[in-house]
């Protein structure tokens, strides 16, 4: 059994710089409007949302980044896996309140591993990060 399960988010500009801040450890506080913390379970998903949604998001950059972390595997079976589309469509929903619980739970560091901007993907490099 594994002792942690690979996730990944699509974030925006704002939210990466967030991360940066925390020196990529953990996820920043949810907003009143964001009542939900949702990582995803697979990269194609996160590349979905980064590319089609994020980069036609002028209020955030215009831009989208794909994250991958780990989580103990044993704090995620308190959250079953919510399938919101097809069977790629996955996530976990973890409230928001329960936000810090999840982030001790973060085995090492949010690695930033995709970038896309409306004219498609950006190769990685520390100069792609914004």
């Amino acid at each position: 059994m594994r002792s942690t399960t690979t996730l990944f988010r699509p974030v925006g500009q704002r939210e990466l710089d967030l991360l940066r801040e925390g020196g990529f450890r953990e996820w920043p506080p949810r907003l009143p409007e964001q009542p939900i913390f949702y990582p995803v379970t697979n990269e194609a998903y996160a590349v979905q949302i980064a590319r089609d949604w994020n980069t036609k998001d002028a209020a955030n950059g215009n831009v989208g980044y794909v994250t991958r972390f780990e989580v103990r595997s044993a704090s995620l079976s308190q959250f079953p896996v919510q399938v919101v589309g097809g069977s790629e469509h996955s996530e976990y929903w973890i409230p928001a309140e329960r936000l810090d619980e999840f982030n001790r739970e973060i085995v090492g560091t949010i690695e930033v591993i995709r970038q896309f901007t409306p004219d498609g993907e950006v190769p990685m490099g520390e100069e792609a990060l914004g």
